[in-house]
C-alpha cells in the first residue's frame, strides 16, 4: 500500500496521526478483502481550506470534517470484481497499484469533534479515516440501510484496532 500524506496549516494533531492513518487504512482494506495493492492520497488541512474544496466540488458553502474522492466505480460496495476491466483508468501504470482516491480531513474538525463527542483525538481521526476509506471502496450512507452497513463496518475496524469511542 502506498499512502501519500500531505499536511498543511499550522494546527498540529497531538497524536501520531501518520501511523494511525496507515493502521486504519490497512485494516479497512483487509476487512474488505481488497485483492490489490492500493494507492491513496491523504491531505490534512484546516477548516478554511476544506471549506473551499467543499464549495468547489460539492457546492456546499461550509467546512466539513472529511471529504472523500473515490477514483473507481464498483458494481456494489466493496466489490472489486470489475476494476481490472478499467485498468488504464484505475491502476497506476508505474506501480500497478489500484488508485482508490483522495481523503481530505480538517484537523480543526478532528479536534472540535473529539471534544464534542467526548472521545480521544485519535479515535476521531481514526473514525474519519475509516469513514472515508469505505467511501473510497464504494460505500455510502444516503439511505438508512446503507448508513447502517457503513457504520457497522467502520465500527468493526475501530474495535479490531482497539480504538474505542
Amino acid at each position: 500500500m502506498t499512502l501519500h500524506i500531505e499536511e498543511e496549516g499550522g494546527q498540529k494533531l497531538p497524536i501520531d496521526w501518520q501511523d494511525t492513518a496507515r493502521l486504519v487504512v490497512e485494516a479497512c482494506l483487509e476487512q474488505e478483502r481488497c485483492p490489490y495493492e492500493v494507492e491513496i492520497d491523504l491531505l490534512l488541512t484546516n477548516d478554511a481550506e476544506i471549506h473551499k474544496i467543499n464549495l468547489e466540488h460539492r457546492g456546499v458553502d461550509r467546512p466539513t470534517d472529511v471529504l472523500s474522492f473515490p477514483l473507481a466505480d464498483y458494481p456494489a460496495p466493496g466489490d472489486f470484481s470489475l476494476v481490472e476491466e478499467k485498468s488504464a483508468e484505475y491502476f497506476n501504470p508505474e506501480t500497478g497499484e489500484l488508485m482508490l482516491g483522495d481523503i481530505i480531513i480538517s484537523k480543526d474538525k478532528v479536534l472540535e469533534q473529539a471534544e464534542k463527542y467526548n472521545h480521544s483525538v485519535k479515535r476521531e481521526f481514526a473514525f474519519l479515516v475509516a469513514h472515508s476509506m469505505f467511501h473510497l471502496m464504494g460505500y455510502d450512507h444516503m439511505e438508512p440501510r446503507e448508513a447502517q452497513e457503513m457504520e457497522a463496518r467502520q465500527n468493526q475496524v475501530l474495535e479490531a484496532l482497539k480504538i474505542p469511542r
